[in-house]
């Protein structure tokens, strides 16, 4: 590890610990949840707790505008035509190859 890499890490490392000096001490332990508040934190038989889950974290998806898709799939298209052009072009040069190096 270089001399620049180890003053990083060593900078970053004091850091952390200024960091977590400034935060204040956790709780040693919680209350435990009451009957009610863990029958929320399963779900119900309607709305599973995965299901909540995964529309939560849907939520905090950055989905893009109609801009970007556009500008990708044309993105997409082109590239994989170009790409078809590529291989076809190889498999004709290979075939003819084959054909009169070889068969002859």
């Amino acid at each position: 590890m270089g001399r620049e890499m180890r003053r990083a890490q060593e900078r970053a490392e004091r850091r952390q610990q200024s960091q977590r000096a400034l935060q204040p001490p956790r709780a040693a332990m919680s209350a435990p949840p009451t009957p009610a508040e863990a029958a929320q934190q399963r779900g119900s038989l309607l709305k599973p707790r995965w299901a909540l889950d995964i529309i939560s974290e849907l939520r905090k998806v950055t989905w893009p505008t109609r801009q970007e898709t556009a500008n990708l799939t044309a993105v997409v298209i082109v590239v994989s035509i170009a790409l078809g052009v590529v291989l076809g072009g190889a498999d004709l040069l290979f075939g003819w190859m084959i054909q009169h190096l070889l068969v002859r």
